[in-house]
């Protein structure tokens, strides 16, 4: 990993901090620009972290996704976040982080 896919799992782990939610996410797109988020869960609206991110880089114009990152207490990324991340990403790698940053897995 270098220090800009650090940045994103640095950056996904400080969203999930500031709200307390179960997962955090962060992406980089084609231009160097990073959306972080977290999982939404309202009665009416059910979001994982990575999909918010994902929407909010594609709102913002985004046409590729360079890297993801996911902080979650589960394994590994769902797969459909993974097929998220694929649509606008097919060679980014989908870092699978723990809450405490250390990486559990690649998705490549």
């Amino acid at each position: 990993m270098n220090d800009e896919d650090k940045k994103i799992i640095t950056l996904a782990r400080a969203a999930r901090a500031r709200t307390g939610a179960a997962e955090g996410a962060a992406v980089r797109d084609e231009t160097g620009r990073t959306y972080s988020a977290t999982s939404v869960d309202l009665p009416a609206l059910k979001l994982t972290a990575l999909q918010v991110a994902i929407a909010m880089a594609v709102s913002s114009g985004a046409e590729e996704l360079e890297a993801a990152a996911l902080v979650t207490a589960d394994e590994s990324a769902r797969d459909s976040d993974v097929a998220a991340v694929r649509d606008l990403g097919p060679k980014a790698p989908v870092f699978v982080a723990a809450p405490d940053g250390s990486l559990k897995t690649t998705l490549a």
